[in-house]
This record gives structure tokens, C-alpha cells and sequence, in this order.
């Protein structure tokens, strides 16, 4: 009877430490303000407006909960990350917001197994970021005559990191002028990006091999905390 009531005070010691231990932090998906509706989510996260470097995760939206299936260092812009509300176009900051991503480029044919819209790279492909074209944030090709060859970004020219890459819905749908356009995910570089956000080029590869439009992905970008907390989006 002795070891019998020893062993019941160690069941409900030890279920007493069990049940003060708090519940961990909930998955990030599931403090951000909105997902975009869908069942996969990228999420790119700074430690601050200033850094130029964090962590970009992949979720899958599974029973009703988030899991994450993927994650890797991301680089933002040479100037941080800017509210994707306010953000002025020139000034390599990385918009934050929450975005959609409309489709798939890249340098190479069509990988295997990718289910987006791909969208392949060749000579005469451009971005247009000049502001007085009707082309104003978007692929040309070839590049129009009111499009300014210096205000337009000539995508062969970066086969490393457009190797693989997906256009986030910054600016995008209704294209407010000065804002800023051709903000991508893309593959690595050599240090910060222009705007955009980037990702060793083995994750970018797993990302296109990942995502599935019927699934609705969308990208949130933001910060730790503040006012442009990742958890806003």
C-alpha cells in the first residue's frame, strides 16, 4: 500500500509540472492577420526595417493546422524593408505586406514537376519600371518604345538570380506609379537585392517544386515587430 501511494504522489507531481509547463508559441501563419485564404503560405520575416537578412518559411495549411515544410535564410533589400503602403520606388527597400503570387519565371525551361505558370526568360525579355509607360510593372517583350531601355530591368542579364524566381504581387494589380515594380523571390545573388527577397538557390528550386496555384500561396513580408510586424498581414 506504501509503494502504491508513493507512486500516485509521483503521478500527480509529475502530471502538476506537466500541466504548468505553457503551450508553445503558435505557428507564425497563425498570428498573422490573414493568409490570403489559402492552403499554402510563404512567410519572409526581418528582424527589423533595417536588416537585410531573416528566415523565409513554406507552409502547408494540413487538418486545419499550418505546418512547415521548408525554411532557409532570405536577404532583403540593401535598405531594409519599407511598408509596402507607403514605400517609394529607388530606394531598395523590401515592401512589406501580404501578396499573392501571380506567376513563375526563370532563365531555364519549365522544371519538372512545376505546377505554376512558368513563364521562360529569353533575349529581348524586360521589366518595365518606368514610370510614364502603359507597361509599368510588367513583362515586355520585346521592350515598347515608351519604356526607357535605363528604366526597365533586362532579366537575361541576371541568370543566377533569376534562375528560378516567382513575381510577388507588390504593386502589381493596380499599379500606383512611384510605388515601385519588379519585385521578385529569386535565387541568391552576391549579397543584399534591390528590393526583392532571395533565397539560396536549392530553396528557391524547392519553393517551385512546392507551390501549387490551386492552393492559392501567397507571400506575407514583414518584420518581428513594429509597425510593419509581420503578424499585420
Amino acid at each position: 500500500m506504501r509503494r502504491l501511494l508513493v507512486t500516485v504522489s509521483v503521478l500527480l507531481a509529475t502530471a502538476g509540472s506537466l500541466a504548468a509547463v505553457p503551450p508553445g508559441p503558435r505557428p507564425l501563419p497563425d498570428r498573422l492577420a490573414d493568409t490570403g485564404g489559402g492552403t499554402q503560405l510563404i512567410t519572409a520575416e526581418a528582424p527589423a526595417t533595417t536588416s537585410t537578412t531573416g528566415t523565409v518559411t513554406w507552409w502547408d495549411r494540413r487538418a486545419g493546422d499550418w505546418v512547415a515544410v521548408g525554411s532557409a535564410p532570405a536577404r532583403f533589400g540593401a535598405g531594409g524593408l519599407a511598408d509596402g503602403a507607403t514605400r517609394a520606388q529607388g530606394t531598395n527597400t523590401t515592401p512589406t505586406g501580404l501578396f499573392d503570387l501571380p506567376y513563375a519565371f526563370g532563365t531555364a525551361a519549365t522544371p519538372a514537376g512545376t505546377r505554376y505558370p512558368y513563364r521562360r526568360i529569353g533575349a529581348d525579355s524586360w521589366w518595365c519600371q518606368d514610370n510614364e509607360s502603359r507597361a509599368y510593372n510588367r513583362w515586355v517583350e520585346p521592350r515598347p518604345g515608351d519604356c526607357r531601355a535605363d528604366e526597365a530591368e533586362h532579366l537575361a542579364d541576371y541568370p543566377t538570380q533569376y534562375a528560378r524566381a516567382f513575381v510577388i504581387g507588390f504593386n502589381y494589380h493596380r499599379p500606383v506609379r512611384g510605388r515601385g515594380a519588379g519585385i521578385f523571390l529569386h535565387a541568391d545573388g552576391k549579397g543584399a537585392t534591390a528590393g526583392c527577397v532571395s533565397v539560396p538557390a536549392a530553396a528557391m528550386a524547392r519553393i517551385l517544386g512546392w507551390a501549387d496555384p490551386a492552393r492559392r500561396p501567397h507571400i506575407a513580408v514583414g518584420t518581428a515587430s513594429g509597425p510593419t510586424a509581420i503578424t499585420r498581414y
